[in-house]
C-alpha cells in the first residue's frame, strides 16, 4: 500500500454544505470543524447570514461568473476556483488582497473549471502581480481512481515548483488518495452529511 504523503491528522477538512443549508453547518461546527464550502454565491451569502454566530471560514468552490464576482468577494474568506487571467482584475478591483487557489483542470474538457497545466504558472504569477494572497492549487479529479492519481500527483507538483503551501487536493470519492499525494485540504459533503437532499435530518 501506497505510503502517506499528508499526516491525515493534519488534513484541513473543508464541509461543503451545498444544498444542505445552515443545519450542516452547524452540525459541522459542533463537530469541531471550522471551514466550509459553497458551490453557489447565493448559498454562500444566504448560509453564512444565517450562521454568522459561527467562527467558520467560508471557501466560495464555484465558478467565477463576471457580475456575480463582487458577490462572492464580499462574501467567501477564501476563492477556491480562480481559473482565467480577467477573472484575476475583476476579484483584484473589488477584493484587494484576497486570498485564492487557482484551480488546475486536468481533463481538458471545455465544461470544467480551470487552469490548463501549462497556464496555470502565469496565472499564479498574473495573481501575484495583481496583489492578489495565492495559497495554493485546487483541483477537481477524474472520478476514476487512475486519473485521480495523476491528477494529485500533477498538482502537488505545481504546487512545489510555484512555492505554493496549499494543495486542495479530494472529495469524498478519492480523499485516501489525495491524502497519498500529499495533499492539505480535503473538500468533503457527502462524506459528512449524507445523499443531497438529506438537509432536514441534520437539524
Amino acid at each position: 500500500m501506497a505510503e502517506w504523503g499528508s499526516d491525515p491528522a493534519r488534513v484541513r477538512v473543508v464541509a461543503v454544505t451545498k444544498t444542505f443549508g445552515p443545519a450542516a453547518v452547524r452540525a459541522a461546527a459542533a463537530a469541531g470543524l471550522d471551514h466550509c464550502g459553497e458551490n453557489y454565491v447565493e448559498e454562500l451569502c444566504a448560509t453564512r447570514a444565517a450562521t454568522s454566530d459561527l467562527a467558520m471560514t467560508w471557501h466560495y468552490l464555484g465558478a467565477l461568473q463576471g457580475n456575480k464576482i463582487a458577490r462572492v468577494a464580499a462574501c467567501a474568506d477564501l476563492v477556491a476556483s480562480l481559473s482565467r487571467e480577467r477573472e484575476v482584475a475583476r476579484l483584484a478591483r473589488v477584493r484587494p488582497g484576497a486570498a485564492v487557489y487557482v484551480q488546475l483542470d486536468v481533463t481538458g474538457r471545455p465544461e470544467r473549471l480551470g487552469a490548463p497545466e501549462g497556464a496555470v504558472a502565469d496565472l499564479v504569477a498574473r495573481a501575484r502581480d495583481a496583489g492578489l494572497e495565492v495559497r495554493g492549487l485546487m483541483v477537481v479529479a477524474p472520478p476514476d481512481p487512475v486519473g485521480a492519481r495523476a491528477a494529485f500527483a500533477t498538482t502537488a507538483r505545481l504546487a512545489d515548483a510555484l512555492g505554493l503551501a496549499e494543495r486542495s487536493m479530494g472529495m469524498s470519492e478519492d480523499l485516501e488518495w489525495a491524502c497519498r499525494a500529499g495533499t492539505t485540504e480535503v473538500r468533503l459533503g457527502r462524506a459528512l452529511f449524507g445523499p443531497r437532499g438529506r438537509a432536514a435530518g441534520l437539524a
